[in-house]
């Protein structure tokens, strides 16, 4: 019989000692409630200290830390402690980032469900605090880490289109040059890019060596932006570098309009004109080169070959062969010895029969050459 009493005894202590150990734990829950619903009226530091420091009390039992309203309620303050205390002056064991993470962990996905608006609030608390960190780490050139919580960031809120965008300028400083693209295209398909990220992109699939790729992000930032003077030039010099000299000639006045006294833009543009034939435009852009520099040798050149090309399949025209003589000799006199300009020389004497001029641009050339 004292058996039996010693083990009722034994009992109640111990359910007296868990109903005690409950109720205090309803304490503590209800004085973290109030502590935090004080600093979200209130934005004072000092009450999320005391929200945390009863949450940490009710974190010392193990049934107690696993009760999904429990980790709710510290997911909350800890992810307001990550973004409101950027001092840390509320000690902690880690850093409140990584806190929160730990405690959203034990929060079944499931579970989650009954709490949308209190687990939106932890995410954007948590992203804000990312961000901050993120931008700390900029400061420092450490690329990576900010890379890292910018990835972070955009998994929290994957609709973020100014986290997308320092995602890939980030990618890119870090060197990680396929994920900076995957996020340019992602903005561009959400058709909000603007025009310095498509310029961005194209350069990128320069560096990468992809050049058609390149060239198609210009054409459709031209699509989009086709005022945008940087895109047209930039498309116009990629052009030039494949020698898509039929693709130039639609957009080149459009780009002399943009700067008329630019020297290479307008040889440009003559060049492009001369390789599809389109002579008279050629000759109108050469022109205006010599306007603004008469001592362009290339533009010279370029309407000396033209009139003399005139004058080799007609000796009797006599406006070709006089400009012909003139545009070479001026390209002669800018550059002496330079092979192409004598060469064209001894071609325009040689079909005008100047025998003494033909044999003096001769001697030259055998010197240069031989």
């Amino acid at each position: 019989m004292k058996n039996k009493n010693n083990f009722i005894i034994s009992s109640l202590s111990v359910l007296l000692a868990l109903s005690a150990n409950s109720a205090f734990a309803q304490s503590n829950y209800k004085e973290a409630s109030n502590a935090f619903a004080l600093y979200t009226q209130t934005g004072a530091i000092k009450n999320l200290e005391n929200a945390k420091k009863q949450l940490d009390n009710i974190y010392k039992t193990a049934k107690d830390s696993s009760k999904t309203r429990v980790n709710v309620l510290r997911a909350m303050v800890m992810s307001s402690i990550a973004y409101a205390d950027s001092a840390r002056t509320i000690k902690t064991d880690k850093d409140p980032i990584d806190l929160t993470y730990q405690t959203l962990g034990r929060i079944r996905e499931k579970d989650r469900e009954g709490y949308p608006g209190e687990i939106s609030y932890v995410k954007q608390n948590l992203a804000a605090a990312l961000i901050k960190r993120a931008n700390k780490s900029l400061q420092g050139q450490k690329y990576d880490a900010a890379y890292s919580d910018f990835l972070k960031v955009d998994e929290l809120n994957a609709n973020n289109e100014d986290v997308t965008y320092n995602l890939a300028v980030l990618a890119n400083k870090a060197g990680k040059s396929e994920d900076a693209v995957k996020f340019y295209k992602k903005i561009i398909e959400s058709g909000n890019a603007t025009e310095q990220q498509y310029l961005e992109l194209a350069a990128l699939y320069n560096k990468l060596g992809e050049s058609q790729l390149n060239l198609t992000t210009l054409e459709n930032a031209r699509t989009k932006y086709g005022e945008n003077k940087e895109i047209l030039f930039q498309l116009i010099q990629e052009y030039a570098s494949v020698k898509a000299y039929d693709a130039i000639v639609p957009i080149a006045d459009q780009a002399v309009k943009m700067e008329p006294d630019n020297v290479e833009l307008n040889y440009l543009a003559g060049y492009a004109n001369e390789n599809v034939n389109n002579i008279p435009a050629a000759k109108a852009f050469y022109e205006k080169v010599l306007e603004i520099d008469p001592n362009n040798y290339e533009s010279n050149l370029a309407l000396g070959l033209i009139y003399l090309k005139d004058f080799l399949n007609d000796t009797e025209n006599h406006e070709a062969q006089y400009n012909a003589q003139n545009f070479l000799l001026k390209a002669n006199e800018i550059k002496p010895y330079e092979i192409n300009a004598l060469k064209s020389l001894a071609m325009f004497y040689e079909k005008a029969d100047d025998a003494e001029q033909l044999d003096r641009v001769n001697l030259l050339l055998n010197q240069l050459t031989n």
